[in-house]
């Protein structure tokens, strides 16, 4: 197993959606169809010798012995095939008296090898979800310790800014309190993300991995998706610089006035939209980064390609996740916010409309803190995954990685069909054997 298995970019051009990937394509195409056996003859009976008539009525001649009529099919005694009640009426159950897949008997689908937390095959919404929780929870040594050091020391910096501000009382200790733990999240995050994506795609192969080991497949590239993250903020900075662009020359050339905020509130809409719509395009360039080993640019139009056709199936994902795990949060911290209440903390409720600008004590921002470092320890994993997990899936119907993955893994991918039981009876003439297709049982 190599050091990087499966998540290589092809070299080639991608196919399009709909197109069936190149190889699963080479794997189903047959091969050149052996020449078939001679058709048997059966020896013909000598003619007849006439003979002479004879006096006297003669018998009537005897009835070829065809193939007999259907209604004297089976064997004595029993109902005849096809006839109510006879073994080829009605659905019935399988061959060898299997249950039938799907209730019909003869070729079924067989499961999807899953090696490690998915499936490898095209996921489904809850697939995508579930692969994500159960990440957490079977690799919760590595994923927690990740999460709960960056929410920890985030949370304490935010903690004691805070603190500081609301004993200082000046705009300038208002800025820094806001701005510093902003900004450390943002460049503690990126570290983060990338080590989470690395212990993702080990989940992914069943493969266990540390924090050490996280942190030595993925510290060549950090420096990398710092780059990316920059420049990516970059770009949404410069779609509403842009947008900014027309009311401000209004307002110089006019003055403000009721039609310069109603074209900055138009324009502002505008570049609401366009900044989601690169958001979710450029979703899938940190993995891409991480596990193909790209460059920025490189990633970015990775990206693009793999979102393309999918956008509002991946602006869905997202955006149920972020409603599932701000439900979670918002019930998770409630019992901490109930405690700073009861210390004296009158507006320890108001942190759940993001207003952190009420005046709470120390043990109060101290509980509050604790909660929120507790919140993000969960959801913080649970949400890098997903954006994983969704690469895996675009990748698995574009390029069939699910191949190239369970290679890694040392499993086999079932063909597309499979046999629901045993051959039927009587002897089996050996024909051809097709590469890549599955053969009955009893050929």
């Amino acid at each position: 197993m190599t050091d990087n298995p499966g998540w290589t970019s092809p070299g080639s051009s991608e196919p399009a959606d709909g197109a069936p990937p190149q190889a699963a394509t080479a794997a189903a195409t047959p091969g050149p169809s052996a020449p078939s056996a001679p058709e048997a003859t059966a020896p013909q009976a000598p003619a007849a010798q006439p003979t002479a008539p004879q006096d006297g009525p003669q018998a009537p001649a005897a009835a070829p012995q065809d193939v007999p009529p259907p209604s004297q099919w089976g064997a004595p005694g029993q109902p005849a095939y096809g006839a109510y009640g006879g073994p080829g009426y009605g659905p019935g159950p399988g061959w060898g008296g299997r249950p039938p897949y799907g209730g019909h008997p003869g070729w079924g689908a067989p499961p999807s090898p899953k090696p490690g937390v998915i499936p490898l095959r095209p996921l489904g919404v809850g697939e995508l979800l579930d692969g994500s929780f159960t990440t957490v929870r079977k690799y919760w040594r590595t994923t927690l310790a990740l999460s709960l050091g960056f929410a920890a020391f985030t949370q304490t910096v935010e903690t004691v800014l805070r603190w500081w501000a609301q004993q200082d009382g000046g705009a300038v200790a208002d800025l820094v309190a806001a701005l510093v733990p902003t900004v450390l999240q943002g460049v503690l995050g990126i570290l983060l993300g990338g080590l989470l994506t690395i212990v993702v795609s080990k989940g992914v192969l069943g493969e266990q991995i540390t924090v050490r080991e996280a942190w030595q497949s993925a510290r060549s590239q950090l420096g990398r998706l710092t780059g990316l993250t920059f420049l990516t903020f970059l770009i949404i900075v410069g779609v509403f610089a842009v947008a900014a662009v027309p009311p401000v020359l209004l307002a110089i050339s006019n003055g403000t006035g009721p039609g310069v905020l109603l074209l900055a509130m138009l324009m502002a809409l505008i570049a609401g939209g366009v900044a989601g719509y690169l958001g979710i395009l450029f979703s899938l360039a940190p993995p891409a980064l991480m596990l193909e080993r790209q460059g920025v640019l490189t990633s970015l139009s990775r990206s693009r390609r793999l979102v393309r056709g999918s956008w509002w199936r991946i602006f869905g994902v997202h955006l149920l996740t972020s409603f599932i795990l701000g439900v979670v949060s918002t019930v998770a911290v409630l019992p901490f916010l109930l405690v700073a209440t009861v210390f004296g903390n009158s507006g320890a409720f108001d942190q759940l409309t993001g207003d952190k600008g009420a005046d709470l004590n120390l043990l109060g921002l101290v509980v509050i803190g604790i909660g929120s470092t507790l919140v993000a320890t969960v959801t913080i994993p649970v949400n890098a995954a997903v954006t994983v997990l969704l690469y895996i899936d675009r990748r698995i119907r574009r390029e069939a990685l699910d191949i190239e993955l369970a290679r890694a893994a040392g499993v086999s991918v079932a063909p597309p069909t499979g046999w629901a039981g045993p051959a039927a009876p009587g002897p089996a003439s050996p024909g051809p054997t097709v590469p890549g297709q599955s053969t009955p049982p009893g050929a």
